[in-house]
Parts: C-alpha cells; structure tokens; sequence
C-alpha cells in the first residue's frame, strides 16, 4: 500500500516540476589520450526532433578545472551542434538552461530557430562533463529527515555536506573551479573552437545570470541574448518577503474568483493557518511539516502546479489533510533528486552566499506565511557544515553595464525570478534591453507553455531582427479550477492499493484452498 502511493507520489509531482526535456544520452568521442586544454573532438551524426532530423556534431572538449590554478587539471564536456538547413546562416544560438544543478544538455530547440540559426548545446561543468559533483550524502540526510527545517535536520544536511566535499577532494576533484566565471569560460572556448565570431544567447532562470555576465565580460563575443525568468546578481537566495508578496497576489487573484472565494475567502490566511497548525498524520501516512514546505515553494513556480498546491491547502483548512501527505510523501523522492548537490551549491554559493547572515533564522521568520524553506535547506546547513566554494569577483556578483541588445520575458506571478528583479535591478544596466512582463503567468515552463505561439515569434523575431514581434501577445487569467488535485490523487493512490492488496489476499486465500 505504502509503496503504490510512493510511486504516485513521484509522479503527481514529478510530472508538474520542470527537469527539462529527457532523451537517450548520444555518443560523445572519446578526447586523445594526450590531450591538452581547448583540444576538441568531433563525431558528425543526426539530431531528431519528432518528425525532423537535422546535421549535427557531436563534440567533446577539453578545458582546465580551475583557470585561477597554476597547475590546473583537465576535465572533459560535451557538445552539440544542430546545424541550420540554410545556406547563409545567421550567428549560432547557444543555450543556458536553469539550475544551478542541471543538465543543459537536453535542450529542444523551435524548428523557427533552425531555419537561420546553429543551436549549440555545452555542457554544465559539474553536472554533464567528465566530472560530476553527486553528493548521496546531502540527498540522504535530506531525504531521512524527520522534520526537514529542524536544527537536528539542518545539522545533519550540513555534516554531510562536509562528508560529501571530503571524499570528492580526496578524490583529486577541484570544488573551487565550479562556478559561473568557469562556465562563461568553457562557452567562450567551444565558441572559439567551432569558429564562429559571434554568437546569440538563449538563456532561462539560472543560465540568464550566466548569459548576463557573459555578455559583460566578452561584449565582443555576443550579438544578441534572450533571457527568460530573469535572475541578476544576489537572487540565488530567495527572501520571505518577496515570496509573501507574490502569495499576495495569488490571494487577490484568488479572491476575484467567486468559486474559489466561496471555498476560503482569503488565501494568504488559509495558508498560514494551515503552515503554523499543520496536522502531523493523515490516516497511518505522516506529515512531515518541512518537506511539505519545501515542496511547495517550487510547486507555486508555474500556474497548473501552483493552482494544485492552493486546491491542496483550501482542502486541508476544511479538515482533510490527503493533499499534504501526498506532498509530504513525494518531496522525500522528488527533492533528493531534483538537483546535482554539488553543483549546486558550488555555483549558488560561490555567486551569493553571505557567510554573515543568520539563514536559519533570516528565512523563515515568524511573521511569514510560508517563509523561504528552501534557501534555508540550502544555506543554513553551513553553520554546521563546510563546503569549499570561494566567492566570485566582485564584477561578476554586482551589476554592470551591458551594451548587448536584450530581450527579456517575465511572468508577473513568478515566484522564482519575480518580474521586479528584471524591472528594478538590471533593466536599467541594459541600455539595449527590453523587457515584457506575460500577464499572470510563472516561471520559465509559464513563458514557454501560456502562449506557445506568441513567445516562439517573440523570441524568433528577435534574434533574427533585433526587434521582438509582439503581435501574438494577448492575456491569458489565471485558472485556479483543478480537477486531478492532490487530494484527488492521494485517495485515489490509497483506493487502488486497496484493490490490490484485496486481490492479493483473495489470491492467497485462492491458492491456500487449492
């Protein structure tokens, strides 16, 4: 019974939490034996996309782990070059995908962007290259804990963040060269290595900051960048405030609506009520208060999944706490494996750790409504743990000026890269820039997903003119009706173990009397 709902729990939740697109991993060449820094291999072959299949290269460089080393080793990354039909192409299109802590290799390019445009794909050091920073230790003690946000939970996190950095050194790995300054350079070396003189940036969440530095750093090498889901400098730690904030604008949204005002008149305050009285059982499943915060904040990223997490809390106000232990239940196999660890924190934190700050107790304070749990698991561990990740420069945690044209595409309800990052903080670093805010729409799977059509001849027109086609553009509300909601599918989860643990007896009791 427990194990059916485990298997559902993974995928109710998985299936609405943006990984990226998967696919068979291809056939990288092996780098010469011999080989030396920004050495390249190349494999010629076929990408398939659905029905289309394009030229490709399939390639494998060879940089230095840490460039700020006086003997630095070398470490292996892959490469993917789609190439475009056209005869005359424009400048190539190299992705950013989110994270840190996630592959960027799975990228699905628009067939539009094909028809003038290379796309190339580099791997995230840490993550896709020859190197991998895994760290079993930090997704065990996350996914054992009894109380996620505990100080116990907190302690163990960072104990095994220490273990984790231990056996990765002692295995000759580098940490320090694990961060975006690293990463700029290996895209600058596979632009280099593949001779193009300029190219174009599509970059979301995460690989915007990345694309955003690049852009500052080598002004020459870039003609143009679109960046979706904007993340400046310092906004690797999420604020309670600003989280509060944009619950407050769900509420007010919520309220508009006059079949979910009749289920709870005030959003913000059925969440906090439920947050601060949480149940700790529902039926013989427990509730884990933590991981059901933990798994909430990355659930309210994009609409669908933000409006099963309000169905969820508006459920439980009324007495049935079925959606809370589902996300209970599948934060404990969702989260653990959600991010490369190592990566993660190496980059995040190397970018905006303040080892001044109290995050245990900055994160979460009493007077918020869902405080930000997961900037406390990530950081607060540290006052108990060690990692070795040493901070930027200061010109690549501040904000500096960017002559490159810019486009960049926010959603107005997005939790993780809220649209006054972009408005506020870099828009006026961008003397090129343009910004356009999508209309309650989230995070990145938003800005791709609400209007398709709209945001491919935004993003099309831009990099093949320099001016975004907003024709398309139109405002689609916010849905808060759900039909297969976590409570829905925990029941539903418990009543198909019951059939089959039924049939299971009836079997037996079949077997005993034959």
């Amino acid at each position: 019974m427990t194990a059916q709902l485990r298997v559902l729990s993974i995928c109710s939740v998985a299936a609405f939490i943006c990984l990226g697109c998967t696919r068979s991993r291809p056939d990288f060449p092996q780098p010469e034996p011999d080989a030396n820094a920004n050495s390249f291999a190349v494999r010629h072959g076929t990408f398939k996309m659905e029905a289309k299949k394009y030229n490709a290269d399939f390639c494998t460089i060879t940089v230095p782990e840490n460039r700020d080393s006086p003997k630095p080793g070398l470490i292996h990354l892959p490469v993917i070059v789609i190439h475009t039909p056209a005869l005359s192409p424009m400048d190539p299109i190299f992705g950013l995908t989110g994270g840190p802590g996630m592959s960027n290799m799975n990228w699905k390019p628009l067939d539009s962007l094909l028809v003038s445009h290379d796309f190339v794909m580099v791997g995230y050091r840490g993550v896709d290259g020859s190197i991998v920073l895994d760290c079993p230790e930090v997704a065990d003690a996350i996914k054992t804990s009894d109380d996620l946000l505990s100080e116990q939970s907190l302690k163990r996190i960072g104990e095994a963040w220490t273990r984790s950095a231990r056996r990765l050194t002692e295995a000759g790995i580098d940490l320090e060269g694990y961060n975006m300054k690293e990463v700029i350079e290996d895209f600058e070396a596979v632009r280099k290595a593949l001779g193009y003189e300029r190219i174009d940036l599509l970059s979301e969440s995460y690989g915007t900051r990345v694309a955003y530095l690049y852009g500052v750093v080598h002004p020459g090498s870039i003609n143009r960048t679109v960046m979706i889901g904007v993340n400046p400098p310092g906004h690797f730690v999420w604020e309670p405030q600003t989280v509060d904030s944009q619950l407050k604008r769900y509420s007010e949204l919520w309220a508009k609506d006059s079949a979910m005002a009749v289920r709870t008149p005030d959003l913000m305050k059925c969440m906090r009520d439920v947050l601060h009285n949480m149940p700790r059982r529902w039926l013989f499943f427990n509730i884990n208060p933590g991981k059901v915060k933990a798994v909430t904040f990355p659930l309210l990223y994009n609409r669908k999944t933000a409006a099963m997490v309000f169905d969820t809390y508006a459920a439980a106000e009324c007495g049935d706490a079925s959606g809370l232990a589902l996300m209970s239940m599948a934060c404990s196999f969702v989260l653990p494996k959600l991010f490369v660890w190592g990566d993660l924190i190496s980059k995040g934190g190397s970018a905006d750790f303040d080892s001044t700050r109290d995050y245990s107790r900055d994160m979460m304070p009493d007077n918020a409504v869902l405080g930000s749990p997961i900037s406390k698991i990530l950081f607060a561990p540290f006052q108990y743990g060690h990692w070795p990740f040493a901070l930027l420069p200061l010109r690549y945690r501040t904000l500096q000026r960017s002559e490159v044209q810019t486009l960049l595409l926010s959603g107005s309800m997005d939790f993780s890269t809220p649209p006054q990052f972009a408005t506020n903080e870099l828009l006026p670093y961008l003397p090129n820039g343009r910004l356009i805010i999508l209309r309650e729409a989230g995070h990145v799977e938003d800005i791709w997903q609400a209007e398709p059509k709209a945001t491919e001849r935004m993003v099309t027109s831009f990099f093949d003119t320099g001016v975004p086609d907003t024709l398309l553009v139109k405002y689609v509300p916010m849905d808060f009706h759900v039909s297969w909601g976590f409570p829905v599918l925990a029941k539903l989860g418990l009543g198909i173990a019951a059939v089959l643990m039924a049939a299971l007896i009836g079997t037996v009791v079949w077997l005993i009397k034959k």
